[in-house]
């Protein structure tokens, strides 16, 4: 019982903390669904595709923390300062770069939007997280190294605190208070942005308070090994959010009612996901440190019981989730003329949302073992060969044939659990055991 409640230790602040900013989405959508129907129909796709990029750079940075995680596992804290260092400089560069994205992300809006009103929203939504996300490249850079020491405390209260901030921000800039005018939808993307602002100063603050040095250390081959391992990670967090965001747009189509349906769900669906992914990183982080030690048996064990942990807890809020289906939809079904067509089609896919997170999880969590050894490219190709050539070929053959949200829904129930399967074949087959991260 002990182990477990070891890694519990390490991986509570890192679930509670995903949970928190699914929860702060969920404040997000639900206060633009009160705004306007089309804002809550422009949050999903513009901000899928707006971390689409964000999303590239941001899983680079954040591998700066698999390799502080082996650093101290080593026992070698200049290292790990180095890490953070070098970690902050790709922050800098990669918040310039993803400006350059603007212009094309508004193009592909323009392109696939059906409404004039939705994508008024989407551009001003899509052009604002781009404009910020340099702050959330080092807010990544920074947590990392707190979470690849294994202080993940820390970066859980200060996330609290800059969700809480967002939230206090979100209706004064959404409906105009306090003597503010009406930004709508761009007050969302506002609050979003200051928020991640103030976390990165806080955590900065934090790491000059304790000290230390990366004096003497060359940043430049340590900036190469965490690019040659960061990028597959990246290409990986891009080419997955590419895949989901052409789903979303292909279930666009299947009507106005079911495509707001299943953003909403989506929400939803994302608090529950969100656990894992800190389990996930909670993952990651022990099988770094044991393989920093030199101690794979260590790494397998850790990795399966926080593997147990997760699913088990990711049954648990699948379960209640259906449960209490109906008030959890309300929040969203204002409109009255439709509500009960949109609360029956919402008890649908929860249906199916629950069928696929056991499976969804136990991958999402292997894969971030996998990536805690450096096994990255795997990591990468197995999604590409699943999502690209079994799902979304899938998704196209369900979308002409019988296009209904339940039916684009059950494709992705058949995509989580062949791309689980291949993870867990991976992991048990042991290549990561002699992959090398870090010098000796």
């Amino acid at each position: 019982m002990k182990p477990y409640l070891d890694i519990l230790r390490l991986v509570w602040p890192l679930a509670l903390g995903m949970i928190n900013n699914a929860v702060m989405q969920f404040v997000d959508r639900a206060y633009l669904a009160h705004e306007s129907m089309a804002s809550l129909e422009a949050a999903l796709p513009a901000s899928i595709l707006a971390f689409n990029v964000i999303g590239f750079f941001q899983s680079v940075v954040a591998y700066s923390g698999t390799f502080v995680a082996q650093y101290h596992g080593a026992g070698d804290g200049r290292m790990c300062r180095a890490c953070l260092r070098v970690g902050t400089i790709l922050a800098l560069a990669f918040g310039a770069v993803a400006l350059l994205f603007v212009p094309a992300g508004i193009w592909l809006l323009e392109w696939l939007s059906a409404s004039p009103e939705v994508l008024s929203r989407e551009v001003s939504y899509y052009g604002i997280l781009m404009a910020g996300g340099v702050f959330v490249f080092l807010h990544i850079a920074v947590s990392s190294y707190f979470t690849g020491r294994g202080q993940t405390r820390i970066v859980f209260w200060v996330n609290v605190l800059g969700n809480v901030f967002n939230a206090a921000l979100d209706p004064i800039l959404i409906f105009g208070l306090c003597g503010l005018p009406r930004f709508g939808i761009a007050g969302a993307a506002y609050a979003t942005v200051v928020s991640m602002m103030l976390q990165w100063a806080v955590l900065y603050i934090a790491v000059r308070r304790a000290g230390g040095s990366a004096d003497g250390v060359r940043l430049l081959p340590l900036a190469g090994r965490i690019l040659r391992f960061g990028v597959p990670s990246g290409a990986y967090t891009v080419l997955n959010l590419l895949s989901f965001t052409i789903f979303v747009f292909v279930t666009g189509k299947a009507g106005d009612v079911a495509f707001a349906v299943s953003n909403a769900c989506f929400t939803v669906n994302y608090m529950l996901f969100a656990p894992m992914e800190g389990f996930a990183l909670g993952a990651a982080t022990l099988v770094g440190q044991a393989q920093g030690r030199g101690d794979p048996a260590a790494a397998n064990r850790d990795a399966m019981r926080t593997l147990a942990l997760g699913v088990g807890f990711v049954a648990i809020l699948s379960v209640l989730a259906v449960v209490f289906c109906r008030p959890i939809l309300s929040l969203f079904a204002t409109e009255c003329a439709v509500r009960e067509e949109f609360l029956s089609l919402g008890f649908t896919l929860f249906l199916l949302m629950a069928g696929w997170q056991v499976f969804d999880a136990a991958d999402v969590i292997i894969s971030g073992a996998l990536k805690g050894a450096g096994d990255t490219k795997f990591v990468l190709w197995w999604m590409l060969a699943v999502a690209f050539g079994i799902w979304l070929p899938l998704v196209w053959i369900v979308a002409e044939a019988h296009n209904t949200m339940p039916a684009l829904w059950a494709t992705m129930v058949v995509y989580v659990m062949v791309i689980c399967v291949g993870s867990l074949i991976r992991w048990r087959r042991g290549r990561w055991r002699s992959i090398n991260l870090v010098e000796a």
